[in-house]
């Protein structure tokens, strides 16, 4: 560094600091020489990226495919089993309209068991199923219902009642005389 130069922040001469800069922020030299060589292998590069990603996307329609067949197998059996359970309760299974614009089409399955109020939504695919049911053509809201936690916990701890009691009448069943 001499006398005339002052230091730069880095210590470095201004001349050493400016040239850096020129070679940093230059224009790329677009000479024939140049993309004869460097088009032909950003080519190959994103046509690879390209393969890569559509394979990619493939695989992972793969899975929202399958994923779908699922929902839809998963859909299929709820409906058949609110229908057996609608079945079973024939005393106080009912299907009411929609109540209101947002749900049209689908109608409500309301049984009392258990001493409870409970209702699920059925779509229209699954209505078939559910022509052993009375319709009521009075609304949904007339049937009291608890939420989906509250609804859960009553459907769970009526089958553990009725597990108890299954027990209770096998055990004296296994100790009659």
């Amino acid at each position: 560094m001499t006398a005339m130069e002052p230091p730069t922040d880095t210590g470095a001469p201004a001349h050493a600091r400016e040239s850096l800069l020129r070679r940093l922020v230059r224009p790329r030299r677009s000479g024939p020489a140049g993309s004869r060589t460097a088009a032909p292998v950003d080519r190959l590069r994103l046509e690879h990226e390209l393969a890569v990603s559509r394979l990619r996307l493939a695989r992972w329609q793969q899975h929202a495919d399958a994923y779908e067949r699922r929902l839809g197998d998963a859909e299929r059996e709820r409906a058949h089993l609110l229908s057996w359970l609608a079945a079973l309760h024939p005393a106080s299974a009912v299907l009411t309209p929609p109540a209101g614009p947002e749900h049209e089409g689908t109608h409500r399955l309301c049984l009392f068991a258990g001493g409870w109020h409970l209702s699920w939504p059925i779509p229209p695919a699954d209505l078939a199923l559910f022509a052993h049911v009375p319709f009521s053509a009075g609304s949904a809201d007339a049937h009291p219902v608890p939420d989906a936690v509250d609804q859960d916990a009553l459907i769970r701890r009526h089958v553990r009642l009725l597990a108890m009691e299954g027990a209770v009448q096998a055990g004296l069943a296994g100790h009659a005389p």
